[in-house]
């Protein structure tokens, strides 16, 4: 099965910003990166680093190296409009998810289910503990 390293320095490169981008997607919604959803997806990115998916572990921890930075330097590239830095985020997923597809379907599958839980976290990084108490679960129109 195809590793990371098997890509070539440039696809490698832009693959590890794929936390960050799925992050500053999730934080989009409420119109770009704020601290508490920087702080989430950057303890998010280090607790990934040793309860993933043992297929991604080499990623994570080289991707836990560099994600604040990371994450602060693309933030800073976007747009402030919602629209546009909408736009040119999924444009580099696009492109991610091609160099993605060159790791296999296995590898890809286990990817998304991971980024997934970056888009999920981030985008609640906002609900306090009050919230959780009085609607413990999740329901659709009121915490989601």
């Amino acid at each position: 099965m195809p590793t990371l390293k098997d890509l070539n320095e440039q696809e490698k490169e832009q693959l590890l910003k794929f936390p960050a981008y799925i992050s500053l997607l999730a934080a989009s919604a409420e119109g770009g990166l704020d601290k508490q959803e920087k702080k989430a997806a950057v303890k998010l990115t280090h607790i990934k680093t040793f309860s993933c998916d043992p297929l991604l572990s080499d990623f994570y921890a080289t991707v836990d190296k560099h994600f604040e930075t990371t994450i602060t330097e693309l933030n800073d590239t976007f747009s402030h409009n919602r629209q546009e830095r909408e736009k040119a985020i999924k444009k580099e997923l696009n492109k991610l998810e091609a160099i993605l597809r060159k790791l296999g379907n296995q590898y890809a599958a286990v990817m998304h289910r991971s980024l997934k839980s970056y888009k999920d976290h981030v985008s609640k990084a906002h609900r306090n503990v009050l919230e959780y108490f009085i609607f413990p679960m999740p329901i659709e129109g009121i915490t989601d």
